[in-house]
């Protein structure tokens, strides 16, 4: 065949090809195009009709001065896609050592064989992938062979590495050996952002903030329990959607509906309060091993919670647990304010003076006696909370409402004291009371039995008697704050007035002499300090379907300082098994501890103003643990008329008194309670005298005297 012939054939054969390529090209056109144009249509409108939901950012919660207590933190999970099909085998295999001494080298959760051996797994359960995916393209009907396939597949392509890093850890693993590949696809190396809700202030108030859990069909991460569950709504946001709209090159999304982001919430927790508060109440429950123990501390005008620790052991410390706060316990002898402040207000009693017949137990209607503790003949009404006599207290109540025994109830209910507080926690119980009861029953409901109160609740009343009978709302957040806006939240009131002012004088009177007067339940609460009033409260503990005697939870609530109450505060201690086993000793050393740390740290308004010219001719004096040059200069720029210089606080022995001679107010406190003990206080300025001395051999809890002056 000649040569021409042969060029001819070939471009023949060209124009074929091309004649049968533009020839499909030109029936897919007409095809996509017209006949089946419905069809492809369709498929694009269901694509472009797609919508993806925008989750929104969730708010924080703050404490009242602006500091983050819950936040949302972007983190990465870190994976390889072992199952990739440009996943480069070999020079994996080659970079193994050398990648497993970098991964130890920054992350310790695995030695180096340790990663070694991961990565060995995951290559070893590779070959089986592979060797049944063989297998599966011989015989395609094999069912059971098809999902050990997927199984597989799904496991390999997930392969965790590193949960929770921040984003320069990812860097850094991007930059060790193999992992250096440009390409993601021919490393399977894979980065997962993941959105993490975090406290940075650990376990503080962890019970009351709340928990976020992430929804396992929607994938939504919603408030389970605190303020999160409460306000899950507000915190959460508005979600935005997107769309997917045709561009010139690609389909790509776009957002149609903004995802507005949550309000952060502004709670009415004081960090520094809070600290004092659990660390006092985990001191006290640990001196005495008890189960649990919960306290709250609330301001007297606003209702602001401005701490709450809920606290239970697990092994040998204890950490936050149930809100107990919330929850309902019969309250014991602590309800016996609320019984008179109904006896008050109603009339059963009239002279304070009148005494109420008790003797050493009282069997109303034949039933099991009623006993009183601390046993008198007769109790004067005025005296009926200092000795805390439940005969006395079920004698009043009986007068107004034995023969209407459901009048009880109904008159809490009339005080707003039979529903949830809405303080916003999450699973907030309301008082359990019996609305029928029988006279047996209101006998004891009188003085705290048969009867179920979250101690939030109690605290409330006791809030209203030292506030001049206004019964104020507790709350745990007072701002929400949005993207464009501030809500204040106002302080609100569950009844203006549960009590005359009369009565709550009269009432605060009798919880006064708890305290301090002679034979009062609550004299180990007494402090020179700090001018306490507050009840204490014990109940047998219930356990199947009966009182275990062996068991008690311990109450103590009040108020301070006395003439002027800022805080009220309730503590209760569950089964304390060693030493301390009274209402005051545990209970009501935890609130007496905080009252005496708020005031060292001047925060009963108990700190004027160093500037305030009130005494002309005397001026503030310096006390400082610094250099000489350094106090000077200081007291020159205060404007202060003089100053000095104390020593530097230094260690003792453990079991000892400390030496806190010449140390400064602050100072002194704050070695002498990190050793233990408990301190009274005499004077202002520096300390000049200490009793007992310094060395002594004393227990821990016993009170130290502390004599300060300003003389120069």
């Amino acid at each position: 065949m000649s040569h021409r012939l042969l060029i001819i054939l070939r471009y023949i054969l060209i124009s074929v090809l091309i004649l049968i390529v533009s020839g499909v090209v030109v029936y897919k056109m007409v095809d996509t195009t017209v006949i089946h144009a419905d069809d492809w249509n369709a498929m694009a409108m269901k694509e472009l009709s797609r919508t993806t939901v925008i989750k929104p950012t969730r708010g924080d919660i703050l404490a009242a001065d602006g500091r983050v207590l819950a936040t949302n933190l972007r983190y990465y999970t870190i994976r390889m896609a072992f199952a990739s099909k440009s996943f480069r085998e070999k020079e994996f295999r080659d970079s193994l050592n050398m990648l497993a001494d970098s991964m130890a080298r920054y992350f310790k959760n695995r030695t180096r064989d340790g990663w070694i051996e991961h990565y060995n797994e995951a290559l070893a359960q590779r070959r089986e992938w592979e060797q049944k995916t063989e297998q599966l393209d011989a015989d395609r009907n094999n069912d059971s062979l098809r999902r050990d396939v997927r199984r597989l597949e799904g496991r390999l392509n997930s392969w965790p590495l590193l949960l929770k890093k921040e984003y320069s850890d990812v860097e850094r693993v991007k930059k060790f050996p193999f992992y250096r590949i440009d390409q993601a696809s021919k490393t399977g190396l894979v980065v997962e952002p993941v959105i993490v809700r975090t406290k940075p202030y650990g376990d503080l108030a962890r019970q009351s903030i709340g928990l976020v859990n992430e929804d396992s069909v929607t994938r939504e991460r919603h408030g389970r329990s605190g303020l999160e569950g409460a306000l899950d709504s507000l915190l959460y946001g508005i979600p935005g959607i997107s769309k997917k709209v045709p561009l010139t090159r690609h389909i790509t999304n776009w957002t149609d509906t903004a995802a507005i982001p949550g309000y952060d919430v502004v709670t009415t927790i004081d960090i520094d309060i809070q600290d004092i508060v659990e660390t006092e109440l985990t001191r006290i429950l640990d001196t005495c091993d008890a189960d649990w123990g919960t306290a709250v501390l609330m301001e007297v005008a606003t209702g602001d919670i401005k701490a709450i620790s809920n606290l239970e052991k697990k092994g040998n410390r204890y950490v936050e647990g149930i809100n107990h706060a919330v929850r309902p316990y019969e309250p014991g002898s602590v309800i016996k304010p609320i019984s008179m402040m109904i006896a008050l207000e109603e009339g059963l009693v009239r002279n304070l003076d009148e005494r109420i017949p008790t003797g050493g137990a009282w069997a109303y209607l034949g039933k099991n006696p009623i006993k009183d503790s601390h046993a008198h003949s007769s109790v004067a009404v005025r005296d009926v909370i200092c000795y805390s006599s439940n005969i006395a207290t079920a004698k009043i109540i009986l007068r107004g409402y034995e023969h209407n025994p459901s009048g009880f109830p109904d008159r809490l209910e009339q005080m707003g004291f039979m529903q949830p507080l809405g303080v916003g926690i999450c699973g907030e119980w309301a008082p359990q009371i019996k609305r029928n009861p029988k006279k047996i029953d209101l006998s004891r409901m009188a003085y705290g039995y048969t009867t179920e109160l979250p101690p939030l609740h109690t605290l409330s009343i006791y809030n209203a008697i030292a506030n001049n009978g206004r019964y104020v709302r507790p709350r745990l957040y007072s701002r929400l704050i949005g993207q464009d806006t501030i809500i204040n939240i106002p302080v609100s009131y569950i009844r203006d007035s549960v009590c005359s002012r009369r009565n709550a004088a009269i009432l605060r009177e009798m919880i006064h002499d708890v305290v301090w007067k002679d034979g009062g339940t609550g004299r180990l609460v007494r402090s020179k300090t700090v001018d306490i009033a507050g009840k204490t409260g014990t109940c047998y503990m219930v356990e199947g379907r009966g009182y275990n005697t062996s068991k008690k939870r311990l109450a103590f609530c009040g108020f301070f300082p006395y003439g002027k109450p800022k805080y009220s505060c309730i503590v209760l201690t569950a089964n304390p098994k060693r030493l301390f086993r009274g209402a005051a000793s545990t209970s009501g050393q935890v609130m007496k501890n905080i009252a005496l740390k708020l005031h060292a740290r001047g925060l009963l308004d108990n700190s004027g103003n160093y500037l305030e010219d009130t005494h002309p001719d005397s001026k503030a004096t310096l006390y400082a643990t610094t250099s000489v040059k350094a106090y000077s200069d200081v007291s020159a720029e205060l404007r202060l008329k003089d100053s000095r210089r104390g020593r530097t606080p230094s260690t003792a022995v453990p079991g000892t008194i400390p030496a806190v001679t010449g140390l400064s107010l602050r100072e002194a406190v704050t070695l002498l309670e990190n050793a233990g003990y408990n301190v009274d206080i005499h004077g202002v300025g520096y300390v000049y005298n200490q009793s007992p001395s310094p060395g002594d051999t004393i227990p821990s809890g016993t009170t130290v005297s502390l004599h300060l002056t300003q003389d120069t």
